[in-house]
């Protein structure tokens, strides 16, 4: 289990440095389903794991290019501190189905999002070069 959780860190952690995700979108369906953690267990504990390495390690690469705007992550990490604290509120007393059901749901949506956005702009390209 060491080996599988430590694995799964290395595998969210490249992903975090390539995309500049948070984790969670991997981190959270990896513990359910490869480490068969309950999905409030999963969530929980992917918040205690991205703490340090998203603060830091994939954070020094792009401070170090000049590739961080302050203020503006000053602004969201105080909206994000308290909007954290209210989602708990809210996630905390649902059932794990709905909680996977929810997440699932949000994780759809933003594929779908970036799926839409990504053709428009291949399909916006495709004209300017006609």
């Amino acid at each position: 289990m060491t080996f599988l959780a430590i694995l799964i860190g290395l595998v969210v952690g490249v992903l975090v440095g390539l995309f500049g995700i948070g984790g969670g979108p991997v981190l959270v369906p990896a513990l359910v389903y490869v480490l068969g953690m309950e999905q409030h267990l999963a969530q929980g504990t992917s918040l205690f794991i991205l703490l340090p390495p998203i603060g830091l390690g994939a954070l020094i690469p792009y401070w170090k290019r000049g590739e961080v705007d302050l203020a503006t992550g000053a602004a969201c990490t105080l909206g994000m501190l308290t909007g954290g604290y209210l989602g708990s509120l809210v996630a905390i007393p649902m059932t794990a189905q709905h909680l996977k059901l929810g997440f699932g749901g949000f994780l759809m949506l933003s594929a779908l999002l970036l799926w839409r956005k990504t053709r428009q702009t291949m399909h916006a390209e495709e004209k300017a070069r006609a």
